[in-house]
C-alpha cells in the first residue's frame, strides 16, 4: 500500500501541490492526469524522493519515506522512475543498458529477452544506444527501469515520444506486463485515452489540486465543468433546460456523441459550419445561439444546412 498525504508543497514562495491524498494498492495502475505546469512531475518526484516534503507524509507499507535529506542516493530502492530525461547510456548497446542493473547470470539473459519483447526491441539488442530514435531511447528507459522488477513504477509522460503506430501496442504490452508481475504504476500523462483505457484509477489536478479521484468509468461519467470534460475531447456545455420538459436552471456537459440529429422538429436547431473526418465517423462543428456546437455524425455534412439535435 502506497499512501500520499500532501499537505502543500511549494518552490519558493510558489504553491505547486495542496491537499493531494490518495492510496493504491500493489498492483494497481493510477494515471495522474492534468494539462501541463498542473504539478504531475512533481508529484512524481515527491513520491520517488528527489524532493523534501515538509508539509505531508508518504508511507509504503507502513513506512515513511523520508526523501533526498535521509538518502546519500535520492529515489528510493523499491521504486523506478522513469522521466522525461531519460536514464540511459548512450555508448553502450541496448542489452547492456538493460543489464546494467542485473547479475549477468543465465537467467538475467532470460530477463532482457523478455524485456526486449515487452518493449519491441529485439532487433536493436546489440545496437548502440546513440544510434536509435527518440522513441526508441524512451523505449530502452522503460525496459531498463523494469529490469530489477521494481514494486512501484512511475511514468512521466512515458510515450511522449513514441510513433502513434508503436504507442498502442506498447501500451498494451507494458501495462499488462506490469499487471502480470504485480508492479503498482503511477503514470502522469495528458492522454486521456490512455487513462481511461489502463488505469484502475484516476487523480485529475487542477492548479495544483484534486479535482478528481475515481475509477476510470466513474471520472468519465461525472465530470461537471468544461475544465473537466476537455480532457476528454471536445465538449458542449448546454442548459439543462435543452433535454428537459421541467424548467430546469443549469448548466449541463455534453459530449459530440451524445448528441444525434432528429427527425422531428426540436428547440435544438444547428447550423453546419465545419466537418472533420474522423475515420470511422465526421465531427460536425455547428452553430446554435451563436454558440459552438459539436455532435457526431455517419456522414459529411453540406456546410449551411441546419438539422436539429436531440441527446440520446
Amino acid at each position: 500500500m502506497l499512501k500520499v498525504d500532501i499537505d502543500s508543497f511549494s518552490y519558493s514562495e510558489v504553491t505547486i501541490l495542496k491537499d493531494i491524498h490518495f492510496r493504491i494498492k500493489s498492483g494497481e495502475h493510477l494515471s495522474i492526469l492534468g494539462e501541463s505546469g498542473c504539478g504531475k512531475s512533481t508529484l512524481l518526484h515527491l513520491i520517488y524522493g528527489l524532493l523534501n516534503l515538509d508539509e505531508g507524509e508518504i508511507h509504503y507499507n507502513n513506512t515513511k519515506l523520508l526523501g533526498p535529506g535521509h538518502s546519500l542516493v535520492p529515489g528510493e530502492p523499491f521504486m523506478k522512475l522513469v522521466a522525461q530525461e531519460f536514464d540511459i547510456m548512450p555508448f553502450t548497446t541496448v542489452a547492456e543498458n538493460l543489464a546494467s542493473f542485473l547479475t549477468g547470470l543465465d537467467e538475467d539473459k532470460n530477463r532482457i529477452e523478455e524485456l526486449l519483447e515487452v518493449v519491441e526491441l529485439q532487433p536493436f539488442k546489440n545496437t548502440l544506444v546513440k544510434n536509435l530514435s527518440g522513441g526508441q531511447k524512451q523505449r530502452v528507459a522503460l525496459a531498463k527501469a523494469l529490469a530489477n522488477e521494481p514494486q512501484i513504477l512511475l511514468l512521466d509522460e512515458p510515450f511522449s515520444n513514441i510513433d502513434v503506430f508503436k504507442k498502442s501496442k506498447l501500451r498494451r504490452n507494458l501495462f499488462n506486463h506490469l499487471k502480470e508481475k504485480n508492479v503498482s504504476c503511477i503514470s502522469a500523462t495528458h492522454d486521456s485515452e490512455e487513462a481511461l483505457a489502463f488505469s484502475d484509477y484516476i487523480l485529475m489536478l487542477k492548479n495544483g489540486s484534486m479535482e478528481m479521484f475515481g475509477r476510470p468509468e466513474e471520472i468519465y461519467q461525472n465530470v461537471s465543468d468544461e475544465y473537466q470534460g476537455g480532457f476528454f475531447g471536445d465538449v458542449n456545455v448546454l442548459p439543462k433546460q435543452l433535454f428537459s420538459s421541467a424548467r430546469t436552471e443549469g448548466e449541463v456537459l455534453i459530449f459530440p456523441h451524445q448528441l444525434q440529429i432528429s427527425t422531428m422538429e426540436t428547440d435544438f436547431p444547428v447550423v453546419v459550419e465545419k466537418c472533420y473526418f474522423h475515420g470511422t465517423h465526421y465531427l460536425i462543428q455547428s452553430k446554435w445561439n451563436n454558440k459552438d456546437i459539436f455532435f457526431n455524425h455517419f456522414k459529411k455534412l453540406k456546410k449551411g444546412s441546419v438539422f436539429h439535435l436531440e441527446y440520446h
